[in-house]
Formats: structure tokens, sequence, C-alpha cells
């Protein structure tokens, strides 16, 4: 049962958003409205924001069953989703479920139904199949990127799952990219289309190619690097085994960085996005996986090393910078010989001779071995390393407090005095390992 539910300011102070930007102001009582809804806004728009805010207020407080399915094509979307809809703050249960960890996890978290569930599809028709919870309760459906969600790889576990919901009286679609065909089976009935796709075309991204002389365009890749600086960024390949070739390169150099791609294990992938968005890491080497769907920074630079495939994944990949009202720049990183595809117009060379101020790297990230189940908050792991490890606030980075660990930024110069004076200290009730990530 959930708690007396916060007005629409009081969630948005809790999320310390100042006011809803136009879409979510279009969006928002259209949403709440509408039996049928399809939102199109570019990524890093807010559009969980502009879905969660209506959802809130057709759940039913008395109910103790599922009452609305949120689906997703990434595991990283599901977990970005969790985060959001708990910091609302509503007193609504909400879990996310999905492939690449433990089914006996899932278990134990919706063991007591959440009201509101995320999730992957393979996941959600695992669950479904096992008939785990009640789903005669589920009355709103919302299909996150759902161009992603109904494409060919997922279109028969999204027939199964959308089949067994026979009292869907609200849907809400999102996405980032136009024109595409929803299947008959979700019965989206003349639905209201909130468009702000072509706002993207006043946005403020410069896209600029950078010509190698050679094949081999690794150096041509460190010295763009050099060029911008400390900045923060994504670098974009099309295969996995260009980020390996990439990061051990970087390694080389002595740069800073994750990576990120399907290939890796869930818990990798998250712990590469949490060094990334806490500072520890410059740039996130990462696949079209990390072109939506992933909480991470503002950045003000993506670049290409390999050329996408198609059109949407050029927009998604671009969606990461320039959100918003900020500016931002995407790099094509291309051989001189190397022909642009068509959808690639308008594109400006850049001379990269001239190398940014370079500072060393500030951040390290370290490991606690207790979480949100050890009843440990971030007040009790700030006032440990104040307290027993002795550094003042401006030396504290950004905590991440996870189920069962955390995650703490902290200057690296620091790193290894602060393992050896708080490793095996007391968080609670609960004796923690600390070690550097």
């Amino acid at each position: 049962m959930a708690n007396n539910i916060k007005n629409q300011q009081d969630i948005l102070d809790k999320l310390n958003i100042q006011a809803l930007n136009p879409m979510q102001e279009e969006a928002i009582p259209i949403i709440e409205e509408a039996t049928n809804t399809i939102l199109l806004s570019p990524t890093g728009t807010g559009k969980t924001l502009a879905f969660s805010l209506p959802l809130l207020k057709v759940l039913n407080p008395e109910s103790t069953e599922v009452q609305a399915l949120i689906i997703v094509p990434s595991r990283e979307l599901a977990i970005q989703i969790e985060q959001v809809i708990r910091s609302m703050g509503s007193g609504y249960k909400v879990n996310a479920v999905y492939g690449g960890r433990p089914m006996s996890k899932d278990k134990i978290e919706i063991k007591h139904n959440p009201a509101i569930l995320i999730g992957t599809p393979g996941r959600i028709l695992d669950h479904f199949e096992a008939d785990r919870f009640s789903k005669s309760s589920i009355k709103t459906l919302i299909l996150d990127e759902f161009d992603k969600s109904l494409e060919d790889g997922f279109e028969d576990e999204m027939k199964a799952i959308i089949g067994q919901l026979p009292v869907i009286n609200k849907r809400i679609l999102t996405s980032a990219t136009h024109g595409v065909k929803v299947p008959g089976f979700v019965r989206l009935d003349k639905p209201i289309i909130i468009d702000y796709l072509k706002e993207k075309v006043a946005s403020k991204l410069t896209i600029k190619t950078v010509i190698s002389r050679d094949k081999n365009v690794l150096e041509t890749l460190l010295k763009l690097i050099e060029h911008i600086g400390n900045e923060q960024g994504i670098i974009f390949c099309n295969l996995r085994d260009s980020i390996d070739v990439i990061s051990n390169f970087l390694k080389r150099k002595k740069v800073s960085h994750s990576c990120f791609s399907g290939g890796m294990e869930q818990k990798d992938r998250e712990r590469s996005l949490i060094t990334f968005r806490n500072g520890t890491s410059q740039i996130l080497l990462a696949t079209d996986l990390a072109a939506r769907g992933i909480d991470v920074p503002e950045l003000n630079y993506i670049i290409h090393y390999e050329l996408p495939r198609h059109k949407e994944e050029f927009i998604h990949r671009n969606g990461r910078t320039a959100r918003m009202n900020a500016q931002g720049t995407a790099y094509i990183l291309k051989w001189q010989d190397q022909l642009l595809p068509d959808f690639i117009q308008n594109v400006k060379g850049i001379n990269i001779d001239k190398k940014a101020a370079h500072k060393p790297q500030y951040w390290e990230t370290l490991f606690i071995s207790g979480g949100r189940k050890d009843k440990i908050s971030k007040g009790d792991i700030a006032g440990l390393f104040f307290k027993q490890g002795g550094i003042n606030k401006d030396e504290l980075g950004t905590i991440e407090l996870k189920q069962d660990c955390a995650f703490v930024a902290i200057p690296l110069a620091k790193a290894n005095d602060l393992v050896s004076k708080l490793n095996d200290s007391r968080l609670k009730k609960k004796k923690v390992r600390v070690t550097k990530l």
C-alpha cells in the first residue's frame, strides 16, 4: 500500500528539478486523459518523468497487486527507470527485472508484489509463464523506447506478454525515433501523438569530421582526445572487438576510460557507468547499447570511432550530447578516402593539432560491501569518510548506494590511505570491506 502521494511540486523538489520542460508540460496532461498515447522526443528530454507522473495518479493505493507494466529493451533502461520512480518517493513499490542477473534475485524482490513492474521482454515473459503474480490488475502498459522493444528480435515475446493482459485501459509508447510501425497486437487504437522530434532540428549540435591519413585511426583518436582535453565523452564503436583494441591502446597511453558493451557481464557494465558518472573515467568506450537508455551526465561531445550503419543509430548516438538546451559536438573519425553515408550531411572539418590543457585524473572509486538492505544510508557512508577517513566535504565525490553495496568517489591521491583506514569498518551493524574498484 502506498503512502499519501505527494503532489507534483513535492516530487519535482525531491528530484531537484526546478520546473517541467515544454515537452513535459504538454505531455503530462495528455497522458493523464488519453487512453493511448505515443510520445516522441529526443534522448535525454525527460520522457521517464513525463509518463511516471501521470502513472502515479492512476494507481490504486489500496491494491496489493501489480498495476502497471513498463517494458524496456535493455537492462540499463530498466535500472534507470526504477531509480527515477523510487526517487519520486511516492510510496508505491517498484521493481525492475531483467536478464543477466540470477532469477532468484527477482523472485525475492517481487515476492511482495510491486505496484509498478519494469523489465525486459524475455525476463517479463519468464515471470508471466511461471505465474509469479496475478495479471488481472495490470491496467497500464508502458513501452519505453518501443521502436527497440517491438523490433524483430523481441516481437514474439512482446506478443506473448500483451496477449496475457486482458484489462489494459491505458497504453503509453515512447521513442526518440520517427516512423516506427506499431504491430496490431499492441491494440493501440487511435493514439494521441505528441511529437517533439522536430525540436531536435533547432538543437545546438555541431557535427565535425576528423581526417586520418592512415586506415588505423588510433593515433588520430588520441590526438582528438588531447585536442578536446579533460572533458568526458563517449566513443562509439560498432564492434566489441574494436572496444578491446581501443581500450588496450588507451591503457598504454594512460587515458582513464571504462568499457560498455553487450558482451560484458551486467555487474561490469553497471560499474563502468558508475565510474563514468562519478568522474573516475574520462571516456566511455561503447557500442550502440549506450546510445540510449543509460543514465550518464550531460556530455559536451561524442566520437564516432566507427561510422554507424543506419541513420537511427547516428541519431541516437548524437542524442547523448547537445541534450535539452546545451551545446554539443559529434566528431566523426574517418580515413581520408572513406565516404560518408548519405544520412551524414552538413559536416565541418576540424584541425586537431592544438592540444588542450591536460589535468591528471583526480577521482578514484572505492567499493563498500554494504547497501540499502543493511539499512545503510548515504549519510552513514559520508559520516564514515569524514570521521574515520579524515577527508573534507570537497574531497567526497558521488556516492552511489545499491541494494547490497555502495560506490564512493574520492581523490585518487588518497585512495590507498582511505582503504587502509576504512577497510573492515562498521556501518550500522555490518562490518564492511572497503576496496578500490
